[in-house]
């Protein structure tokens, strides 16, 4: 049976000569492998080119219960990016995100919730003028909450300290090294809190900015399972330095 939907591409993997298996992200079906013949052949009636991490989809696929890798009869871009494949901070920002996410959205059900926010986000990111080299930093911190592990708010006066690995304020400094002081929790809830459109307001200088990167991949190594290494990590701070 044929079905209409859209989808987040996550991982293009090379099959064959002309072939490629594309996990994606949609919004019916939750993550699915799809077998995609001929991208590499001149006039590809689905080219390669869509196929990029983060691209944007719509897809007809059919889709068996039972099949674990699925086919495409239909894909276009939808959008069609206008800025992110051909800016240089822009398409880094979106390979770190994707390794991130790639690494850390586990679901093989549907999360209409958690789609659309990446969905409208990458579609934000794309449409705005000026790249902000505060987005990364503040969609990591927003997707958490659709992750299950949102950061919690101060509720006392005396809570100096943010657990990372509680997800919260204390004002006994933890026994273990995962943890932040209040000035830099402060950036994060800042960044948890402010909509896309305003983070350009959030300043940050170029060390700071590292430093809550940081915090937020040990973050994520805490509370997702197998989350290893995020190997685009150093690309990015050096594009953004």
């Amino acid at each position: 049976m044929l079905h209409k939907i859209h989808g987040i591409v996550l991982k293009t993997t090379l099959y064959s000569e002309s072939s490629v298996i594309v996990q994606v992200f949609t919004d019916k079906f939750g993550i699915q492998s799809y077998l995609i013949n001929g991208v590499k052949k001149p006039k590809a009636k689905i080219p390669m080119n869509i196929l990029q991490p983060l691209h944007l989809l719509e897809m007809v696929v059919y889709h068996k219960i039972s099949t674990q890798i699925q086919r495409v009869a239909e894909a276009r871009p939808s959008p069609v990016f206008k800025s992110i494949p051909y800016h240089v901070v822009k398409n880094t920002i979106i390979q770190f995100l994707n390794e991130v996410l790639y690494k850390s959205i586990r679901q093989q059900h549907t999360d209409e919730h958690l789609f659309d926010f990446i969905y409208n986000a990458i579609s934000w990111f794309d449409e705005t003028d000026e790249p902000s080299v505060n987005f990364h930093l503040a969609f990591l911190l927003k997707l958490s909450r659709f992750l299950g592990f949102a950061p919690h708010e101060q509720t006392r006066n005396d809570q100096k300290y943010f657990d990372l690995q509680e997800g919260g304020f204390t004002s006994v400094m933890p026994i273990h090294p995962h943890f932040i002081d209040k000035s830099d929790a402060d950036y994060f809830l800042l960044l948890f809190n402010t909509s896309f459109e305003k983070i350009n307001e959030i300043k940050l200088d170029n060390k700071n900015r590292r430093l809550i990167l940081d915090k937020i991949l040990v973050y994520y190594t805490l509370h997702t399972a197998s989350f290893g290494q995020i190997k685009s990590h150093q690309i990015l701070e050096d594009v953004l330095s």
